[in-house]
């Protein structure tokens, strides 16, 4: 049997399944209730969220012979049958990327003359759509702003500040969110319980929080893992693969910080340097992690965590031994050394030093007080 990666395996086909775009999706689905489409739609936001994925619902949807109830595609009609076997005439997918010119959009426009073969609408997604050039722009306004009636566009695009204005009014915006890591996680778990795979929690938090908010790159990710570990998927084995520093090591520098420990401070980080991983790579993970602990000192804002549950109990436990004034000077002291790390020319003995100030916080305050 062919192997299909889990982005494509597990590609949303209702608006029901698409995560994290709910308000997307209810917006569509009430326009589709009350037959109020506009000619042109424009769907930005980051790559991997959902961008082409509800454009294709939304063309599958508006073609659909017998829509649901709840105004989702029945995917058993003819006319959704050929949508999912990419087979359907009803749409016209044009990646931007690679076909920038005036030539593409005048090819582009013929086509949109032409009245579909079944259903009421010819469907014209434009990916990548920032990569037209200014003259394909302008070839493609008059077409954009008065299309024929069986003709939508929907245009996709990563970097909405490109598009021109024109082509802004034309269209009716939608601004995609980036998929939070909870959202991320619950959705790893039900690919994971399809395929046979347990895994721990931790380990589709890393995956999660790897993929910075794109859902299609968690799930290249969470295959990755997967083609490494097996079915058995464990938090070591995530950050062994991902080369993704493991939390024990801030936790510990915290440690040696609060014990005024330098040595044990630039041992771990000797230790750190051992195992590959670059300066500025973990000096933005202590920034982080002292971040997290400074959340932890107030209820309400403990949920801004993004990490597993075990991973955030241990953050509570080390936040209580932490007063805020030492985690606001840590802090401090940890962002000022990531924004001058790039101009040090001793980048080890910067972070070094960054390191034995954490270390003498306390000695510091003493001195200041006495």
């Amino acid at each position: 049997m062919e192997y299909i990666v889990s982005a494509r395996k597990y590609r949303p086909s209702t608006f029901s399944s698409v995560e994290g775009q709910g308000n997307i999706t209810a917006t569509l689905k009430n326009a589709i209730k009350n037959k109020q489409l506009a000619h042109a739609y424009l769907f930005c936001g980051p790559r991997g969220v959902g961008k082409t994925t509800c454009a294709r619902i939304f063309a599958k949807t508006i073609n659909c012979q017998n829509i649901t109830d709840d105004f989702e595609p029945c995917n058993e009609c003819e006319s959704c049958k050929a949508f999912n076997e990419n087979r359907s005439y009803n749409i016209h997918e044009l990646d931007a990327a690679s076909n920038n010119s005036v030539e593409d959009i005048r090819l582009l426009t013929d086509k949109v003359r032409i009245p579909p073969q079944m259903g009421k609408y010819s469907v014209y997604i434009i990916d990548e759509v920032h990569m037209l050039s200014q003259a394909a722009f302008n070839a493609f306004l008059k077409t954009l702003e008065e299309p024929p009636h069986h003709a939508i566009f929907i245009l996709a695009t990563t970097e909405k500040h490109k598009i021109l204005p024109t082509i802004l009014s034309r269209c009716q915006t939608f601004d995609f969110n980036r998929i939070s890591v909870e959202t991320a996680v619950q959705y790893l778990k039900y690919v994971a319980s399809k395929e046979g795979i347990t895994a721990e929690d931790d380990a589709l938090n890393v995956i999660a929080t790897k993929a910075d908010g794109a859902m299609r790159d968690a799930l290249s990710i969470f295959d990755q893992i997967v083609a490494f570990s097996g079915k058995n998927i464990s938090y070591q084995q995530v950050i062994d693969n991902l080369n993704v520093l493991d939390y024990d090591y801030y936790f510990r520098l915290v440690e040696a910080f609060l014990k005024e420990d330098s040595t044990s401070a630039l041992l771990i980080y000797n230790d750190i340097l051992q195992h590959g991983f670059e300066g500025s790579h973990f000096i933005n993970g202590l920034s982080s992690h002292l971040r997290d602990l400074m959340m932890c000192k107030d209820p309400k804002t403990v949920q801004l965590l993004e990490v597993g549950t075990s991973i955030k109990e241990r953050y509570a436990a080390q936040a209580k031994q932490c007063d805020t004034d030492f985690l606001y000077t840590a802090l401090d002291i940890a962002t000022k050394c990531d924004l001058q790390y790039r101009m040090a020319r001793n980048k080890r003995l910067h972070i070094e030093f960054a390191l034995l100030s954490l270390s003498r916080i306390f000695t510091e305050k003493k001195k200041l007080l006495s």
